[in-house]
């Protein structure tokens, strides 16, 4: 190590450690502490996240149980995953990534009231949504739920959660962060990208007040921009389905969040679309 490698190597030490003693040295008298008393402070204590609580009924219990034993939930789909199998020679798997919007599209169920999926039920489409769930327990599993079962074509629609702090508080960067590394390993794994916008969102009726409209916005602005950039397919939802209040209407949705089949028949031709342009 040169002398000004070394200089500055001991300066970091000292700066994280404190004085270093020698042998045979005593420590240096330390300056008495300030007086408390009637001094003003110099800092302002550093702003918290403060975690939103959601309701306290059986559905959240069970729910917050749920991310002491198995964070990401891997036991879900570990069965249905290891029975499925690879694909079927010329079969052209896709597998959906999400949460409670991804499950609500009943994939094996015959089309109807909120179980749309019937739209669906003759194509290798494989739903792997978890109702609740964040980015961080979306990428827990990806590997088990996604990459182990080999599809061609991933679609990716998560973050809703995050905004509503299901498990914990979360900035943008890490709601980012998050479906930058789900992208990735698909993408390291040779598996086409489909990243769709959140949905419009007023508010959230487990979660009142935490206006996530703009924060919607943002985020899908930045999801956009991240698939421009790296060559995955964008599908905006959000665009084709807001109302003027930047929510989700009466006639798309019950609760402002999930769409019922009419929401889903609006989302259908859309995410085919991107789907057929990721299989190019």
């Amino acid at each position: 190590m040169n002398p000004i490698s070394l200089r500055v190597a001991v300066a970091m030490l000292a700066a994280v450690a404190g004085p270093i003693l020698l042998a045979g040295q005593t420590p240096l008298a330390q300056p008495a502490q300030e007086p408390t008393g009637n001094v003003p402070e110099t800092k302002a204590p550093a702003a918290t996240q403060v975690a939103p609580k959601h309701p306290d009924n059986d559905y959240w219990r069970k729910h917050d149980q749920k991310l002491l034993t198995d964070f990401p939930w891997l036991e879900r789909f570990k069965e249905a995953d290891a029975t499925l199998g690879p694909p079927a020679a010329g079969e052209k798997r896709v597998v959906f990534m999400g949460d409670s919007i991804t499950e609500g599209w009943h994939f094996d169920a015959p089309s109807g009231v909120d179980k749309p999926g019937g739209v669906f039920a003759a194509k290798p489409y494989i739903n792997r949504g978890i109702s609740g769930q964040t980015t961080p327990q979306m990428v827990l599993r990806f590997h088990q739920d996604v990459i182990n079962l080999q599809p061609k074509v991933v679609v990716i629609l998560a973050g809703t959660n995050d905004i509503a702090g299901n498990t914990g508080p979360m900035t943008p960067e890490d709601t980012e962060n998050n479906i930058a590394a789900m992208a990735e390993m698909a993408a390291q794994n040779h598996i086409a990208v489909v990243l769709c916008s959140i949905l419009p969102a007023y508010d959230y009726p487990w979660q009142p007040g935490l206006t996530p409209a703009p924060k919607i916005d943002a985020l899908n602005a930045w999801i956009k921009n991240y698939a421009a950039q790296h060559k995955h397919v964008y599908v905006d939802y959000h665009t084709a389905m807001k109302d003027a209040r930047d929510g989700l209407p009466a006639n798309l949705s019950k609760d402002g969040v999930h769409p019922t089949d009419a929401g889903y028949q609006m989302m259908a031709p859309l995410v085919e679309a991107g789907i057929a342009t990721a299989m190019r």
